[in-house]
């Protein structure tokens, strides 16, 4: 899982916006600043959380590779939680944004490792 060429380059010119006297650090502050602007929307806590991951000397900056890092596991978490949505929507076939029984008995019982209607039945009791 890692960052494309074009994403490094993206987030070096990002975080250079920042870096305000071109020490290679940015601080905590900015953070926030840096990740809204390449589309984030991180809250408060979760900005503190990805500073402590990363800043390993506990000096309240963080450098290029330190970011990179941050925003590949960022951007992960986008990915993963895209991919839920879309299997989501194979399951949830009328767009109703819930999954009823007969939607997870279809889908079920006929894609992939087909499920017997008495392994769907159980399967919706433990739902």
């Amino acid at each position: 899982d890692s960052l494309t060429e074009e994403q490094v380059s993206e987030y070096k010119e990002a975080f250079s916006l920042f870096d305000k006297d071109g020490d290679g650090q940015i601080t905590t502050k900015e953070l926030g600043t840096v990740m809204r602007s390449l589309g984030q929307n991180p809250s408060e806590s979760e900005l503190q959380d990805m500073i402590n991951e990363v800043d390993a000397d506990n000096n309240g900056t963080i450098d290029f590779p330190e970011f990179l890092t941050m925003m590949a596991r960022k951007m992960k978490d986008t990915d993963s939680e895209e991919e839920i949505r879309e299997a989501f929507k194979v399951f949830d076939r009328d767009n109703n944004g819930f999954i009823s029984a007969a939607e997870l008995r279809h889908v079920m019982t006929s894609i992939g490792e087909k499920l017997s209607d008495d392994e769907v039945d159980e399967m919706i009791r433990e739902a």
